[in-house]
């Protein structure tokens, strides 16, 4: 028996919107790209997203230096040594009260022999030595990505050439070089700005070759791969085959890398400093100030463990951070 042509509408219609309703209610799937895998991998890994927490709070310091030492109300440069204000004993110039002069308006203490405040002398220090190991690795990283691109893309004579400069700089004493070089320089220029240029060029310069080597390699893979032989084959040019096709596969170790080598430039201007060659006084950085505590040891240990611990827990964070960042961006790992 069939059915009027109105009542055949009105059931064709039904059926319409139930297949509509079925369809709305079945989950599409959307596809996700390798950053939001990573991003998401590195969420789960709660220590690296401690880590990162920390390494924001660290940049986040040196940047408002100046604003959080104006709310603390003390300045790194105050010197509170001498006169009526003064917070050190006369008879041993060392800082008065327990624990290096800890108190509710110096909460770190004082140093010795100048009663500056410590906590005011951290927060600047934050800053002169994140700028120092931020721009020496960007200079490892524009020059060892360059030229390890150009080495593991073209090979030939101008691998071995760039292969064999990195070899030499690889074999250099670097600390005996980086002491020599930034002790001329000392001498011909007193000024802070050349030597903050010396310390992030011998920092940067002679580290390069670390991530070119890791460049190389990875480029030398990557150029053998069919995306690559797809896009030659459609007339694009060498530059266009490193900076478009290559390039974005080199972003994970670079990031990596980046995440490692900091904290080994906090430790290398640190280490300057602390043999007398880095950021000169009165310009406070953490080197700087292990330093002048090594001399104070063993009548005002807290001079030497405060500022050592902060430099300890910099460098564990960005290292945490690292080890993090590359088992998420490594398609392999189990984490």
């Amino acid at each position: 028996m069939s059915l009027p042509q109105g009542e055949l509408e009105i059931v064709g219609e039904s059926e319409a919107l139930e297949r509509e309703s079925r369809a709305a209610a079945v989950p599409s799937i959307v596809g996700r790209s390798l950053w939001s895998i990573a991003w998401r991998r590195l969420r789960k890994d709660k220590v690296a997203m401690a880590a990162g927490a920390v390494i924001i709070f660290f940049i986040l310091v040196a940047i408002f230096a100046d604003q959080l030492a104006a709310l603390y109300g003390q300045n790194y440069r105050d010197i509170h040594s001498f006169g009526a204000g003064s917070l050190l004993d006369p008879s041993t110039n060392l800082p008065t009260g327990a624990l290096g002069g800890i108190s509710g308006t110096h909460w770190l203490g004082v140093t010795p022999a100048l009663g500056q405040d410590i906590l005011a002398q951290l927060m600047e220090g934050a800053r002169v030595s994140l700028i120092i190991s931020g721009l020496a690795t960007a200079l490892s990283l524009i020059l060892g990505v360059s030229l390890g691109l150009i080495a593991g893309f073209y090979r030939g004579w101008i691998d071995t050439i760039i292969s064999r400069v990195m070899d030499v700089l690889l074999s250099f004493p670097t600390l005996l070089l980086s002491l020599s070089l930034i002790a001329v320089v000392s001498i011909l220029s007193k000024s802070p700005i050349v030597r903050f240029a010396i310390i992030i060029f011998v920092l940067g310069f002679f580290g390069w070759p670390y991530i070119g080597r890791i460049v190389r390699g990875q480029v030398l893979s990557i150029r053998e791969k069919e995306f690559v032989d797809a896009a030659r084959s459609l007339g694009a040019s060498n530059r266009w085959i490193m900076v478009k096709e290559i390039m974005p596969n080199l972003i994970g170790p670079i990031l990596v890398y980046t995440s490692l080598t900091i904290p080994n430039y906090i430790l290398g201007e640190a280490g300057l400093s602390y043999l007398g060659v880095g950021v000169p006084p009165p310009i406070p950085s953490w080197g700087q100030m292990l330093s002048d505590a090594g001399n104070y040891f063993q009548v005002d240990p807290m001079y030497l463990i405060i500022p050592g611990v902060v430099l300890f827990i910099a460098v564990l964070a960005f290292n945490l951070f690292g080890d993090g960042l590359r088992d998420a961006l490594d398609p392999k790992s189990t984490k």
